[in-house]
């Protein structure tokens, strides 16, 4: 099995291929399921989140709702030192957010006349937390952070319980810390379901955030437009571009930190210096030799991993923006002078010492990103995805006399002619009250 082989620039298109083809689809046998899950819960509410939890994760919860006695207990009995080092990653991530607020304006634009646009936050909004293996205390911080940032008055979190019939202690703490007060012992594709059409326990929420599963992603796909959803997230990825300056066991690392996610994780070097590419892989294969995850890495960086070499970094540059990466490192001689060639990427680590883990936990900017290319056309996570915008139209008496009539031809020439009514009842009321000539002269 060999990690991380080296492809010439010339012999990219097949690997590429590969990468892209990780994501998007889904086998049929799991969306058969997962739309009998959502017909389930939507008709059964909490006896189908009841039975289906029994059936697919071993346990009976207590009830579906965590107490606060269980989530404050959970809290208690975190390791101090866990608990500083949460409480420090919350305020950068607080922090940073903090920076992304919106507010509402308003201008006046003559005549009397108000326009704005007016900034109000969604109303509830559900949080979806991994269970089992993947329990991340880090992405409940990420999710649940900027919509605390924006507003959101109502947070409602659903997790898979463990043997003890309630969610990982962990989230439970992180909750509580965060205070988070709505929380459920319900996961997988029948916890999008309850958020997306609401059972007796949990209400329907207005948004659903948060990673999963390949049958928790597919919910929400199905999903979208009941409610309204971050992404359908798909497998973690890394790119690090590097030059001759670049220390080939910094590189290695940080391959392995994405590659070890899943077995359909993407770890890619881009570089055109073949030497540093032959010591990254060569350091690779030793340190998965030794690794905890070892099945994991060979598995993701066999099938999933590359060294591209290219020509030069003007080749390297068009590799990176065509892979589009969730996570891009520069490691390079001027990161910040690389920066510019670089379009399309989830999250930029720039420098030697800016390795992924930093993002992934404490520098602050959120860790939940676009995945599978589509960092050409998304963004990380961030304050506006927990608010909306309303346009506000305030217009006077005045300015429909002078405009009424532009409208009415526009909603004519578009053959709407309640449309032009709409305006002419209007134009016809204030003629009423004014001198003919002053609204011949003012139309």
């Amino acid at each position: 099995m060999e990690l991380l082989p080296i492809v010439p620039y010339e012999q990219r298109a097949e690997r590429l291929a590969a990468l892209w083809a990780r994501g998007g689809t889904f086998d049929p046998e799991i969306e058969r399921a997962v739309q009998e899950i959502l017909q389930q819960v939507q008709q059964q509410g909490d006896a189908a989140l009841l039975a289906l939890t029994e059936r697919f994760d071993g346990v009976r919860p207590p009830s579906l709702r965590v107490p606060e006695a269980e989530l404050a207990a959970a809290y208690e009995a975190m390791d101090p030192e866990l608990k500083a080092i949460i409480a420090e990653a919350a305020d950068n991530i607080r922090r940073f957010h903090e920076h992304q607020r919106r507010t509402s304006w308003f201008v006046e634009d003559g005549d009397g006349v108000v326009l704005g646009q007016r900034i109000v936050p969604l109303e509830r909004v559900g949080l979806y937390v991994p269970g089992g293996r993947a329990f991340y205390p880090s992405s409940l911080l990420m999710n649940a952070i900027p919509a605390q940032v924006a507003g959101v008055p109502e947070l409602h979190l659903v997790s898979p319980p463990g043997p003890s019939g309630w969610p990982h202690p962990l989230v439970l703490a992180t909750a509580h810390f965060l205070g988070i007060r709505h929380v459920y012992a319900v996961g997988g594709a029948q916890a999008v379901a309850a958020l997306a059409f609401g059972t007796e326990t949990i209400p329907r929420v207005d948004k659903i955030v948060g990673p999963g599963n390949a049958y928790v992603a597919l919910a929400k796909k199905m999903v979208f437009g009941r409610v309204d959803i971050d992404a359908v997230a798909g497998p973690s990825e890394i790119v690090v571009l590097a030059d001759d300056t670049a220390d080939p066991e910094f590189v290695a690392a940080d391959l392995l930190s994405q590659a070890e996610h899943d077995e359909r994780a993407s770890a890619v070097l881009v570089t055109p210096h073949a030497l540093l590419a032959e010591a990254v892989r060569a350091r690779v294969q030793r340190m998965v030799a030794e690794a905890p995850r070892r099945t994991i890495l060979e598995a993701s960086l066999a099938r999933y991993g590359a060294c591209i070499v290219t020509p030069s970094m003007t080749e390297a540059y068009a590799v990176v923006n065509e892979l589009a990466p969730e996570h891009l490192e520069l490691i390079v001689r001027d990161p910040w002078a690389a920066l510019p060639h670089i379009r399309h990427a989830g999250a930029i680590f720039l420098g030697p010492f800016s390795t992924e883990p930093v993002g992934d936990y404490f520098a602050g900017p959120n860790h939940v990103l676009p995945t599978g290319g589509t960092a050409r056309y998304a963004s990380a996570l961030s304050v506006d995805d927990f608010v909306r915008s309303q346009s506000i139209i305030a217009y006077t008496a005045e300015r429909l006399r002078r405009t009424g009539p532009r409208i009415m031809r526009f909603a004519e020439a578009e053959a709407l002619p309640a449309h032009a009514q709409a305006v002419a009842v209007r134009l016809a009321r204030l003629a009423e009250q004014a001198p003919d000539s002053a609204v011949r002269s003012s139309a």
